[in-house]
């Protein structure tokens, strides 16, 4: 398995699951940049967390966070994630994409939405063609886990993509977060893990518990 450091961008990582893998990659050792739709935000927000990772965080437009970057990683809502896509295609050639999209669908986002019962990342490696090599991850990973950097995330992370190096390459990221990467197949396996999100916001907000007996996450994502 291929395993060094990375010139990582976290395409929309203002948000609360972008800022904390950004924050867990940069402290891990990798060259992390947050991109955002506006450059201003992504400069403030990766200031703020360089304090916290005590070294350096970039921050810019998401088309030249992804031009700068080995491995792109999509923490943007569903609504936007096929435009944000779009807009940074050409900066994605012969890279990485690790897609964490989720197909949640307020208000009703305890239930399983599955677009055309496929799975949202899928889709976006058939629009983004075999230049670029899609992985799903990160879907059930606790957004509030992953900013509380003192303390370990006991999650398995479910990693699904057509090309197994690219997969590796990102159970190694996993690993350096200290998360266990498992991989769960091919890109229309990540469906799988896409549904499983609504099921854990379920479990969660009935039992009102981090883990239950769940390793796979802590407290799903936020939603």
């Amino acid at each position: 398995m291929e395993h060094r450091k990375y010139k990582i961008a976290v395409l929309g990582g203002t948000g609360a699951q972008g800022s904390g893998l950004a924050l867990r990659l940069c402290a891990a050792g990798h060259d992390v940049t947050i991109g955002s739709r506006e450059a201003a935000r992504a400069v403030s927000t990766a200031a703020q967390l360089s304090g916290r990772a005590k070294k350096v965080i970039g921050g810019s437009d998401n088309r030249a966070a992804a031009a700068a970057a080995e491995i792109a990683i999509l923490t943007v809502p569903y609504a936007v994630q096929r435009a944000t896509v779009e807009h940074v295609l050409d900066a994605l050639h012969g890279k990485i994409l690790v897609d964490s999209t989720v197909p949640l669908v307020p208000p009703k986002v305890s239930t399983v939405q599955l677009p055309d019962g496929r799975s949202a990342v899928a889709a976006i490696q058939q629009l983004a063609g075999e230049n670029v090599r899609v992985v799903s991850a990160f879907q059930n990973v606790s957004a509030q886990h992953l900013a509380e950097l003192d303390h370990p995330v006991d999650c398995d992370v479910l990693v699904c993509g057509n090309n197994r190096a690219a997969c590796g390459v990102v159970i190694g990221l996993c690993a350096d977060m200290g998360l266990r990467g498992l991989y769960a197949g091919g890109i229309d396996n990540s469906a799988a893990a896409e549904a499983l999100t609504s099921v854990l916001i379920t479990i969660n907000r009935r039992y009102k518990v981090a883990g239950a007996g769940i390793r796979i996450t802590g407290l799903a994502r936020n939603e």
